[in-house]
């Protein structure tokens, strides 16, 4: 009897609250809430972390919840590029979010490289920051493993999907890229290629939505698909269409990644006598002002960058307050911006 009874001090003595989420199949973040602001949980989700405390016999620990109570003011943002202007937008949202109210922003760049995001993400938990905006929602094991433990909101921004680690807000990547390539469809081109350079996860799910689109109408054999590993560039779009043109003459129209390839496609064609939107369809993906400038201006889905900036931190400032923000999930869609690049038919 007494080996037994040893045997249940240890284990209660090593029960820590990650093992209490495990059990009850939450994230730390949740358990740590129902267990101090329960009213923000729900019921059933209470009750499962009530039944893990009560089965593995954990204690909270004073000093813990002091230290993870202390703290910073600092709102930490991840982001995979300061070059990309992509991104700005972001970060001015975020930046106008935060102004007037006590809090500061720490900014970190991942590079596009998972280490480096590994790195960074363990940084800001040490930091204790009031909250975490990670421009991303492909975290490596690790990465998501520090997230879930930070205790503080994490919001992952630029697009959604299926597993929040905390809270998303963005939009359907792959059902934006169906959107424009639909838009091509509509428009009378039939045989349509993808531009890519990079081919990140995003591009990834770009390009899926592409081939769902084609697959969906018909039109998917033959695939005609271009890509590269380099960064986007206006010039990779001129020599990425210079080579589809060269492996695939009788296309008539191409979606591209990004509108930094959309542009470089529509010099391509410009420099061929190419005509635009009658000979060649272009489409490009997150309405720069470069779209909207080129001549004739470039079709392209915009997506609210901004305004997920500022949700974010709105996320952050309500969580600060004791106020779980609703939905966990948050798709602010997307606009397809139709201009002159696809408007063939004459219609919208």
């Amino acid at each position: 009897m007494a080996e037994d009874m040893s045997e249940i001090f240890k284990h209660k003595q090593r029960s820590r609250l990650i093992d209490v989420a495990r059990r009850a199949g939450v994230s730390v973040i949740t358990a740590s809430r129902a267990l101090r602001q329960p009213e923000l949980v729900a019921p059933e989700t209470r009750e499962r972390v009530r039944q893990a405390v009560e089965a593995l016999g954990y204690v909270p620990n004073p000093a813990a919840q002091a230290l993870a109570m202390a703290r910073s003011r600092v709102i930490g943002v991840v982001i995979p590029s300061v070059t990309n202007s992509v991104f700005a937008e972001l970060l001015r949202g975020v930046m106008d979010a935060t102004e007037g109210t006590p809090f500061h922003l720490q900014f970190a760049n991942t590079r596009y490289q998972t280490r480096r995001e590994e790195e960074l993400v363990r940084l800001f938990a040490a930091q204790n920051p009031a909250g975490l905006i990670v421009a991303s929602i492909d975290q490596s094991p690790a990465s998501r493993a520090i997230l879930t433990g930070m205790g503080c909101p994490v919001v992952q921004v630029m697009e959604i999907g299926p597993e929040p680690i905390d809270i998303m807000i963005g939009c359907n990547q792959t059902e934006a890229a169906r959107a424009a390539v639909r838009h091509l469809i509509e428009q009378g081109y039939r045989r349509i290629g993808f531009l890519g350079a990079r081919m990140d996860p995003r591009a990834q799910r770009r390009l899926a939505g592409y081939r769902q689109e084609l697959e969906s109408a018909g039109l998917a054999e033959p695939l005609r698909v271009l890509t590269t590993p380099e960064p986007s560039a206006v010039t990779v779009g001129r020599r990425l269409m210079a080579d589809f043109l060269a492996q695939y003459p009788e296309a008539d129209a191409v979606f591209c990644v990004n509108d930094d390839v959309a542009l470089g496609a529509l010099f391509e064609c410009a420099s061929r006598g190419l005509r635009v939107p009658r000979q060649m369809g272009i489409a490009g993906f997150n309405d720069l002002d470069m779209a909207q400038g080129a001549e004739p201006g470039i079709t392209s889905v915009r997506t609210h960058r901004y305004a997920m900036g500022r949700q974010a931190v709105a996320a952050i400032l309500e969580a600060a307050e004791g106020r779980r923000p609703e939905p966990a999930v948050i798709d602010l869609g997307f606009s397809l911006m139709v201009r002159g690049s696809t408007r063939r038919m004459g219609g919208a």
